[in-house]
């Protein structure tokens, strides 16, 4: 009997006894599961994610409208588990409720529970569950960014005091994320810095293909070569406030910049509409996972405009910055403080103020043959926002708690 109870709490891999640590997350993204993969590759502890939507809604995109099939690996090279959810599949607390999620950490013997958000039924029910039965670990990346002031902000607060209290520890994203969880209550010795990361080396460019396909779309888009193309990619809904961007052009093209609008929405036929007067105004429909390293490059900066609510950091950002782009970000993105030095590697303008952005990109139009120095900035510094970064915290992390 105790060799069976063994059994189930540890397994020797390679000649090694490793402990087990159970992820509880919605559905595959590309943004985590090379991660996953990485964990598992390591070898310094044994990984299993527990997925709990079911797997043909988790492929549904409600802002994009359709089912979104992406073309690179998210299932492979790491253990998983697609949970039977009983919920209603909206992606809100009441979508998620998955009867055997518990049953199904503990059969497998987890030492240490991580959780990806805890505004889901099932979520919230395994972390007040396992608190003080193994350690549970948290990972967000809420801000206080979209905060104002009044009652409802005060019982927002109380309330989440109250969940934060089933938590060991957190892996806070960035500076306006660790300002979050001080905030609701946990200390500075329950909060370990976890990059904010993509899959860097997928988007790095080591032999200049990217490049090379790069400019032969920007020739197939009419962009002359000493054109400045300012580059937005993502859902064109209000949150992105990519109509800002749009409006922000009105006078600058005569000045010789271009835009490149990448993405679908709900918002795309007015971004259109919108556009139709200035034929520097370019579209591009959605672009799977395969094509970012390319479309990034097309453009000489990135520009995110978000107004939020809820962009609570913005993993272009990352994407475009490992493309060695200079970013131009709006205040409201949560990766601003800790990813755009001004001047340096792009700008950071006041959310929703057209004069601001447009008075950026007039800088950038004057700084033109400095932007591939600022882009070689910004892939420096997002070096160190890696997953090869990332997954020894997690595992630290983790073991600090055994």
């Amino acid at each position: 009997m105790l060799w069976q109870n063994l059994q189930k709490r540890w397994r020797l891999i390679n000649g090694k006894w490793m402990k087990r640590l159970a992820i509880i997350t919605t559905h595959p993204v590309q943004y985590y599961a090379p991660l996953f993969r990485m964990l598992s590759q390591r070898g310094q502890i044994e990984v299993r994610v527990l997925y709990t939507w079911e797997k043909d809604a988790a492929e549904y995109d409600k802002d994009f409208g359709k089912k979104i099939e992406w073309d690179i690996p998210l299932l492979e090279g790491y253990d998983h588990v697609f949970v039977s959810n009983e919920g209603s599949f909206r992606r809100d607390f009441a979508g998620v409720k998955n009867p055997g999620l518990i049953r199904e950490i503990e059969s497998w013997g987890a030492d240490a529970l991580w959780v990806y958000g805890w505004n889901y039924r099932s979520h919230l029910r395994a972390m007040r569950y396992f608190k003080g039965r193994i350690p549970v670990i948290f990972r967000g990346d809420s801000t206080l960014l979209d905060e104002k002031p009044g009652w409802k902000t005060l019982a927002r607060r109380w309330f989440l005091r109250w969940v934060y209290r089933h938590v060991d520890m957190a892996l806070y994203v960035g500076s306006n994320n660790k300002k979050y969880y001080n905030v609701h209550g946990l200390r500075d010795d329950q909060l370990m810095f976890a990059p904010h990361a993509i899959d860097n080396d997928r988007f790095f460019d080591t032999d200049g293909r990217y490049e090379q396909q790069a400019r032969s779309r920007r020739r197939e888009l009419g962009i002359p070569e000493d054109g400045l193309l300012v580059v937005f990619v993502g859902k064109f809904q209000d949150k992105k406030d990519p109509l800002l961007l749009i409006s922000a052009f009105e006078g600058l093209e005569e000045a010789g910049i271009h835009l490149l609008m990448v993405g679908d929405g709900e918002l795309e036929q007015t971004m259109k509409h919108t556009a139709a007067p200035y034929k520097h105004i370019h579209f591009l429909p959605f672009q799977n996972q395969s094509a970012m390293p390319v479309i990034y490059r097309i453009g000489d900066v990135f520009c995110l405009p978000s107004r939020g609510p809820g962009e609570t950091w913005g993993l272009a950002v990352n994407e475009a910055m490992a493309c060695g782009r200079p970013v131009l970000v709006s205040d409201r993105c949560g990766c601003a403080a800790d990813l755009v030095q001004n001047g340096r590697n792009g700008y950071i303008f006041t959310s929703g103020d057209k004069a601001k952005l447009t008075e950026k990109l007039q800088t950038l139009l004057s700084q033109k043959h400095d932007l591939g120095e600022m882009g070689k900035v910004s892939a420096a510094i997002i070096q160190s926002w890696s997953y090869q970064c990332l997954a020894p915290i997690v595992e630290k992390a983790m073991l600090s708690k055994l």
